[in-house]
């Protein structure tokens, strides 16, 4: 008994270390191929940024990024955002879907922000997450993208699915995939590593015609077709 307990352990770190090296080689493949990674949610501040991701929420980056530039002309303050009439702002958001609640956590988020912060957006985890619509995804876009801090990786559908074809997790929970991916990407690359996923996941690993035949990692990958 006391030889099989101790031969556990020693298996499961081999295939942890195997992982880990299978994680690198994917890193410097996927650096060459796209090394100016980044959120595509257009911006230009934290608050900006903010807003942007909480209205891609089951959208896309592209209708956001329609939808925004007006928005943005319109309210250049947390303040402006707290104080506006929230039927306004359903209607400017409509197309984002689910613009009730994005309103709601929008104008709740800025809310906090004067109340709370002076109307600055914080740059911690622990005061992001207690924002009004602010959960740990949007807080981990706007910490490593704008405040360039990882702490922790963005964990929306494109990653989830890539995350699991490429055999680093078998979660399905996104904070436990998160927790996964923590533990074999080097921390300096949490946040790029995401972009990455998401732009490589739109490109070439397309949920159901996935292009593996030109997908840079394709050796590496257990789900691939070629």
């Amino acid at each position: 008994m006391a030889t099989k307990a101790r031969a556990a352990p020693r298996k499961r770190s081999g295939r942890e270390a195997e992982r880990r090296a299978r994680v690198r080689k994917i890193i410097a493949r996927l650096e060459k191929a796209y090394p100016d990674a980044t959120c595509a949610l257009q911006h230009h501040s934290a608050l900006e940024l903010l807003v942007a991701t909480i209205l891609s929420a089951q959208s896309t980056d592209a209708r956001v990024n329609m939808v925004t530039p007006a928005l943005f002309a319109k309210y250049h303050a947390a303040r402006d955002y707290a104080g506006t009439d929230p039927q306004v702002l359903e209607q400017e958001i409509h197309s984002t879907g689910f613009f009730r609640n994005k309103t709601k956590s929008i104008i709740g988020m800025a809310q906090a922000l004067v109340e709370r912060h002076g109307g600055a957006v914080p740059d911690t985890m622990e005061q992001l997450v207690q924002l009004p619509g602010v959960g740990r995804k949007t807080a981990n876009v706007v910490l490593g993208t704008w405040f360039g801090k990882n702490e922790g990786l963005v964990v929306d559908t494109h990653v989830q699915r890539l995350a699991t074809l490429l055999g680093l997790t078998k979660e399905k929970d996104p904070v436990k995939i998160e927790r996964d991916l923590m533990a074999l990407v080097p921390r300096d690359k949490w946040t790029w590593f995401s972009h990455t996923l998401i732009l490589h996941g739109r490109r070439v690993c397309i949920a159901r015609r996935p292009k593996c035949e030109v997908c840079v990692i394709n050796r590496l990958c257990p789900s691939s077709r070629v």
